[in-house]
């Protein structure tokens, strides 16, 4: 697939402060790309060069293989943008909101209308069309956030924590909806805290810290690069110091901790070790209540790559 997206060697300051460092990343054409990373890492700033919002010392942004420039308006065009901070105009209705927004990149009024038809089904805000911003619930805030960015059928679109504050309900619809945008043919760069959020939806995922790119991939390939690994946790019924010791003298074991009976078991390949396990509970005469596999969390990721928990944020 052809990118969408490319970031060459990036470098912005802020005096003394670096805030993206050599940057280089790509997107390509169709793919949700997740952009995490705990706050100072960097995410904004690199959201804006690209965007051509802020300058840059050194480095290239192309998109849509132009370089990106403050007036390149071809192909800003082919973009929507939805930023964390809701920007909608409290004395317009969720329709003239979304009809203001769209009509920035649309003159002509017949595709107007029908293009705000369809950014008030995709956000289910059809029963509040006439509603001022103020009389709307934060989970249908956020929606009507999203709609006025999506609402000219953009080509790109970057989302920066569109989720937070709102309720399960409204998370689990945008994130339906920007499934659905996606296989509608819409490249999506995502920013959020919420690793399950990234699981559901991302192909690819970039984890920025201090300014640069220190691990990307798909989540199976992110949780393949710490050295935790997998977990295989034990209840056993009559727990005794011969199995722990034996289990632990498995070669594959990389730790193993045990507590009243429960042990946790530290490998890579968790599911693959399990027969072996099995075997020495059985070499032992040891009952079990329950045993299984299970892989890291992207939670665990971050922590070990960045040495931050990933929710430890404004």
């Amino acid at each position: 697939m052809p990118n969408v997206i490319e970031v060459d060697g990036i470098v912005k300051r802020y005096g003394d402060l670096v805030a993206l460092d050599q940057l280089s990343l790509e997107v390509q054409a169709g793919e949700i790309y997740g952009l995490l990373g705990p706050n100072g890492s960097g995410k904004s700033t690199a959201i804006y060069c690209m965007l051509a919002l802020l300058t840059h010392e050194r480095g290239e942004v192309r998109i849509f293989g132009q370089t990106m420039r403050p007036d390149s308006y071809d192909s800003k065009r082919r973009i929507g943008v939805v930023m964390q901070d809701v920007a909608v105009f409290g004395p317009l209705t969720v329709e003239e909101n979304i009809d203001f927004f769209c009509g920035l990149y649309v003159r002509d009024r017949a595709e107007r209308k029908r293009l705000v038809a369809d950014a008030i089904d995709f956000a289910g805000l059809g029963d509040f069309r006439k509603f001022l911003p103020a009389k709307l619930s934060g989970g249908l805030l956020r929606r009507l956030n999203i709609a006025c960015g999506i609402a000219h059928r953009p080509d790109l679109i970057f989302l920066d924590e569109p989720t937070v504050a709102v309720d399960p309900q409204s998370r689990n619809n945008i994130l339906e909806g920007l499934e659905e945008l996606n296989r509608q043919g819409t490249t999506i760069v995502y920013t959020t805290h919420y690793m399950e959020e990234v699981e559901q939806i991302c192909d690819r995922i970039g984890i920025l810290d201090h300014g640069q790119l220190i691990a990307e991939g798909t989540a199976d390939e992110l949780k393949g690069m710490i050295s935790s690994g997998d977990t295989i946790t034990i209840e056993l019924q009559d727990p005794n110091d011969a199995v722990i010791q034996a289990l632990r003298e498995l070669d594959f074991v990389s730790q193993l901790e045990s507590s009243e009976g429960r042990i946790e078991i530290q490998t890579r390949h968790g599911e693959r070790r399990l027969d072996s396990v099995l075997a020495t509970l059985a070499a032992h005469d040891t009952a079990y209540s329950s045993i299984y596999a299970q892989k890291p969390t992207l939670n665990t990721v971050f922590l070990e790559i960045t040495g931050r928990a990933l929710r430890d944020h404004d």
